[in-house]
């Protein structure tokens, strides 16, 4: 924040090299890190965070607060020098504890851990596509509050970001920055750390392109620093950047681990302590005295902490210009204020429907009137698809595409999947929504690393993943899911969910914004399902526990459980209908997120999966990993544990055996004959007879929409 202090020459290169010596100290301390990039990025990094950067030390969750992502997360030390000496709760102590168990300076930063971080980075691209989700939150969030003139913008903030070449390299960020520029997202600033190094070696053994140039075409603004060093220019840079209304690349060329006699411009300072000996050889390069460590003089302690008394002046002119606004607007105040403590309407969910037992509902039809239904009760949901918002029926009907003229509620992510997954991760790291993002289940795979993000940053985002079996019918195996499941179920803290029918889809979404802790994927069916007996009443609470009684054995005492998921819920449901009537007490069990149930206490799971009830059969048209713990060693198993086919879905069904009559035969062996274990499919699959060459009926009813899919 320019004017805090009078700023010298020699002042700048004191509270710089204060940052290398810190970021130094930390990494040979804890004997692990990389001490390379803080180093060489120290200069830009402290043009930002003294010349431009609007925050609040004291008031680290100010919700006008400019944002500073670290996307190059490796270089942490960087950003905790930062916090610790601009005043923020991380202490000297803490730089000590730097990777050390316990500590809040972890090898890479985490969000809601330390003070000040912004986001969960450390894998390459994901802070800058976190970056351009922070400045789509920024543009909608002022586009819906901001009142008229200057003293009604109670949202108005920039996001800087720090990117390495490894950063650059990534395609989530390539997915993410095309974007960023077709949508003209002026806020945000990228200085890229142009230090010709990775860690293999120089960035020329893999990389050759003209990297302004490619942003350029992106629709970025671009500019180069030839002299990462040189604080004036990279001041007068950013100053450019801010006066365009483009997002902005600032390719800035250091030198990473600068100073050091011996490892300079060398991968030898990018993932390794510098040893003893080169620390000491590089504080006397820097002229300070090497026997020091962790040392702040005072007077770049003193110059860094007006950071402080400058934060809480725009804090209180923020909160007067809040209370004006509410003075003005209440309602429109204090809805602000609900989105921003992340707590839902009263009422938000009375529209969600219940559907009629027998109607037949595709789950992502029934999805479609989820939203819909919460739309206009929960305007902080926001989000769009992949490039099928036609086939994952996602659009908040009536409202605008957001785009570079209209910060519009529908977003257009195009066929970039990952950088979707991790911009959902960036409008929830800003606050103020509750984002959801869509795309068929089987690319899920293209957008795992940001799902893995949102689930150890522990971010409510919503997926919403459509054509969750081979149900899908004709596109074939390249299409169908079949290990999805069982691969995204062993993500922790991703609570994955495979609602049966219409209403445990409605109760589903209803789970998924009650959670604040993490996200929630939905996986939902492109075929029709019948609206079972029991789901009206039962599936609301049933689902919010993860599993549940659906349909209850005659006389209450059962000799066999059928457990089902997602489309074959239906087949374990008239499998034991036509048990019943052979004689055979059926219990029917709803299990559509493991996760969620098994967070029951044990009372509740012994009450749904009696221990005395040892014959069980599980019915999921997808690998059988993990079904062994619910059926338990005298239970069996259907699954399909080889890829799909291209065929109409009835075909599918029949030839792998996702029948009621195989299903019932099955679940009478366990009974009679004691089967157990995995039980194959009918036909092979798609090695050996190849069945896409068999003609057959679709044997399923596709939902009405619209569904091109992708070729």
């Amino acid at each position: 924040m320019a004017g805090m202090t009078t700023v010298t020459p020699d002042l700048d290169r004191l509270a710089i090299d204060t940052i290398r010596t810190l970021s130094i100290d930390g990494v040979q301390q804890a004997n692990s890190g990389h001490p390379g990039a803080p180093m060489g990025a120290a200069p830009m990094a402290y043009a930002v965070w003294t010349r431009f950067l609007r925050h609040a030390p004291t008031d680290p969750a100010w919700p006008d607060r400019d944002r500073f992502v670290l996307s190059a997360g490796h270089a942490s030390m960087l950003l905790y020098s930062l916090l610790h000496l601009t005043g923020y709760a991380v202490s000297m102590d803490d730089l000590k504890s730097f990777r050390q168990w316990g500590s809040i300076t972890p090898g890479h930063p985490e969000h809601g851990l330390t003070p000040g971080v912004e986001a969960t980075t450390g894998p390459l691209g994901q802070g800058l596509t976190n970056a351009v989700g922070m400045a789509i939150a920024e543009r909608r969030l002022s586009a819906e509050f901001n009142g008229d003139g200057a003293d009604g913008s109670i949202v108005d903030h920039w996001t800087y970001v720090i990117a390495s070449d490894g950063d650059l390299q990534e395609g989530v960020a390539s997915e993410a920055a095309s974007l960023a520029g077709h949508l003209r997202l002026g806020k945000l600033v990228v200085l890229y750390d142009d230090n010709l190094i990775q860690l293999d070696g120089p960035t020329k053994m893999a990389w050759s392109e003209d990297v302004p140039a490619r942003f350029a075409a992106y629709g970025w603004h671009t500019q180069r620093v030839g002299d990462g060093n040189d604080v004036a220019a990279i001041t007068t840079a950013i100053e450019a950047a801010r006066a365009d209304d483009r997002p902005s690349l600032i390719a800035v060329r250091t030198h990473i681990g600068f100073g050091s006699p011996n490892k300079q411009d060398s991968q030898k300072a990018h993932g390794a302590p510098l040893g003893p000996d080169e620390v000491r050889l590089t504080k006397e390069a820097y002229g300070w005295d090497p026997d020091r460590t962790f040392y702040v003089p005072a007077d770049a302690a003193a110059h860094f902490r007006a950071a402080i008394p400058a934060g809480e002046t725009l804090v209180a002119e923020w909160k007067a210009r809040l209370a004006a606004y509410a003075e003005a607007e209440p309602a429109r105040a204090a809805e602000f204020q609900r989105r921003l403590a992340g707590d839902l309407a009263q009422g938000w969910g009375s529209d969600l429907k219940t559907y009629e037992t027998g109607s037949e509902v595709a789950t992502r039809n029934a999805s479609q009137d989820a939203i819909q239904a919460l739309g206009p009760r929960v305007p902080e949901l926001f989000g769009g698809a992949a490039d099928l918002s036609e086939s994952n029926l996602t659009d908040v009907k009536g409202e605008p595409d957001f785009s570079a003229e209209t910060a519009g509620r529908n977003l257009r992510f195009g066929v970039r999947e990952h950088a979707m997954g991790g911009i959902a991760n960036g409008l929830a790291y800003h606050g103020g929504f509750r984002p959801y993002v869509a795309t068929f289940l089987t690319f899920s795979d293209y957008m795992r690393g940001s799902v893995r993000l949102a689930s150890v940053a522990g971010l409510p985002v919503t997926y919403v993943w459509t054509h969750d079996s081979v149900g899908l019918g004709e596109d074939g195996p390249t299409h169908q899911p079949v290990e999805h499941y069982a691969a995204l179920r062993a993500i922790p803290n991703l609570w994955f969910v495979r609602p049966g029918d219409a209403n445990e889809t409605a109760a589903a979404w209803a789970l998924a914004l009650e959670r604040r802790d993490g996200p929630v994927a939905l996986a939902l069916t492109r075929q029709k399902l019948p609206t079972l007996p029991g789901t009206s009443t039962g599936a609301r609470n049933g689902v919010a526990r993860g599993g549940y009684i659906l349909r209850e054995a005659s006389g209450g005492t059962p000799e066999l459980i059928t457990i089902g998921t997602g489309s074959e819920l239906q087949l374990a449901f008239a499998a034991a209908e036509a048990l019943e009537a052979d004689g055979i007490p059926t219990r029917v069990v709803s299990l559509p997120c493991w996760e969620v149930f098994d967070a029951q206490d044990q009372a509740y799971r012994d009450s749904v999966l009696p221990p005395s009830v040892r014959k069980r059969l599980s019915v999921e048209i997808g690998v059988s990993l993990g079904w062994e713990r619910w059926v338990g060693d005298e239970g069996a198993i259907v699954s399909l544990d080889h890829f799909g086919a291209s065929a109409p879905a009835g075909t599918i069904f029949e030839h792998f055996g996702f029948t009621t009559d195989r299903v019932a035969d099955v679940a009478r062996r366990v009974v009679r004959d004691g089967l157990r274990g995995r039980i194959g499919t009918v036909d092979g699959g798609h090695f050996g007879s190849h069945p896409t060459l068999e003609a057959g009926d679709p044997g399923v009813e596709r939902s009405g929409a619209s569904d091109p899919g992708h070729s």
